[in-house]
């Protein structure tokens, strides 16, 4: 649990300096950034594992088969940022490939912290 909460804090300041950096991620500030990832948290345990199963399935599991199953799952996390958007009326981001820039920055932040709590 308290990784969890570790993560949203983190992911929370990612989206942060992303809307700060990137000119087509809008968001309002940091409680609002609180509640976007949560909302990504939360829809990413309900979720991702069903977008990556359809991916899969989609591509006939050549990316999963080859080693490369983290494209299926980026794409995946970036349609749920996708949704993020859609239900936060205080986050935006322009364009899916924003989100799957997104996607990969906050994918990285989550390794880089997974690798120091472990």
């Amino acid at each position: 649990m308290l990784q969890w909460l570790l993560h949203i804090i983190i992911d929370a300041g990612v989206l942060l300096l992303a809307a700060k950096f990137m000119d087509k991620v809008e968001l309002k500030g940091f409680k609002s950034a609180l509640i976007v990832a949560l909302i990504i948290g939360v829809f990413s345990f309900l979720l991702s594992w069903l977008l990556t199963s359809l991916l899969n399935i989609a591509t006939l599991g050549i990316f999963y088969f080859l080693g490369l199953g983290f494209i299926t799952r980026v794409i995946a996390y970036a349609i749920i940022i996708e949704l993020a958007d859609q239900v936060s009326k205080d986050f935006k981001t322009i364009g899916f490939i924003t989100s799957i820039w997104l996607a990969v920055i906050l994918a990285l932040a989550g390794v880089l912290v997974d690798a120091m709590l472990f």
